[in-house]
């Protein structure tokens, strides 16, 4: 009975080591289960309250009535059904998307241009962040400074039509000049310009420079390297400059307002007028129905181009 009860003690006490390291074992696994979820919660967190938060309450309100002075709740399509149904916001649409095209056409052209210029002709580094840094220069003032400083060029007695007619090319002044749709999308493509040219360098500055001298050596011309090697390889930058411009374009309505001198429609000008009327729900409508409009241009472009690579 002695050594019975002896022995009884030292039995517990070993069987409780094992325990012990059980639970530590399934602590540790409860620990690393959880980490990656607390990793992210942060983020998540950020994400929920400064985007998908907003979102909702923009949806929320898309539905509700409202009158000349407040807002009522309420769950109704109507905000829908006239924007939806209104030939007038069908063409501000329209208008909207071809100023969102002509800008991602200019910006393309010109921000490939100047990107394969610094990527490939300009040899030392040091050229290279020079010339990339002047073309920075006008995105170190505001953006309407920048759109104001058209004015006097474009005017009709502006800096442009005078040296046109002091040189006699023309009779009379321009008029398209200013508060035109000229205007605005000049302006636009000065203001976004820099957001094309800069992925689609780091896009050109990531290629190896070994295949466009294999291809050189296998005979290939100029023209061939740069449609068969260089702008293949540029198409993740040319999709991340093309989301960046045509975005901005869709929502930007200052521009409109200013350039077009009260004269052309944009979709975020529309707004802009609906929220200064207190009409917030008829104004959440339509940044429903932009952004959805502006989501299917972009999943449009990324099923185009991967941009996982350039990422």
């Amino acid at each position: 009975m002695t050594d019975r009860a002896e022995s009884l003690p030292a039995q517990r006490r070993e069987g409780a080591v094992p325990r012990r390291l059980d639970k530590r074992l399934d602590r540790g696994r409860l620990a690393a289960a959880i980490a990656p979820y607390l990793q992210v919660a942060p983020l998540t967190l950020t994400f929920a309250i400064f985007l998908l938060i907003p979102i909702a309450t923009i949806i929320v309100v898309s539905f509700w009535d409202y009158d000349s002075i407040r807002v009522i709740p309420d769950f109704m399509m109507l905000n829908y059904e006239e924007l939806l149904t209104s030939s007038v916001t069908w063409q501000i649409y329209l208008n909207t998307l071809k100023y969102a095209v002509l800008t991602w056409a200019l910006t393309l052209g010109i921000g490939f241009t100047v990107a394969y210029f610094v990527a490939f002709h300009v040899r030392s580094l040091t050229w290279q962040i020079t010339l990339f840094m002047i073309c920075t220069i006008p995105f170190w003032t505001s953006n309407i400074i920048r759109m104001i400083s058209w004015i006097p060029f474009l005017g009709r007695n502006g800096l442009l039509n005078s040296t046109l007619l002091a040189m006699g090319v023309i009779d009379q002044p321009l008029e398209f000049l200013l508060f035109s749709d000229f205007s605005v999308v000049l302006a636009f493509v000065h203001l976004y310009v820099l957001f094309m040219v800069v992925p689609i360098f780091n896009s050109m500055m990531r290629i190896d420079r070994a295949l466009v001298e294999a291809a050189v050596d296998a005979g290939a011309t100029g023209w061939q390297v740069l449609t068969n090697v260089i702008i293949p390889l540029s198409k993740p930058g040319i999709a991340i400059g093309s989301i960046f411009v045509v975005t901005l374009v869709m929502g930007d309505f200052i521009t409109v307002r200013l350039m077009s001198g009260g004269q052309s429609a944009s979709v975020g000008l529309m707004m802009a007028n609906q929220i200064s009327l207190l009409q917030y729900p008829a104004a959440a409508a339509n940044a429903v129905v932009l952004l959805f409009v502006v989501l299917m241009m972009v999943a449009l472009m990324l099923r185009i181009v991967d941009i996982r690579k350039e990422l």
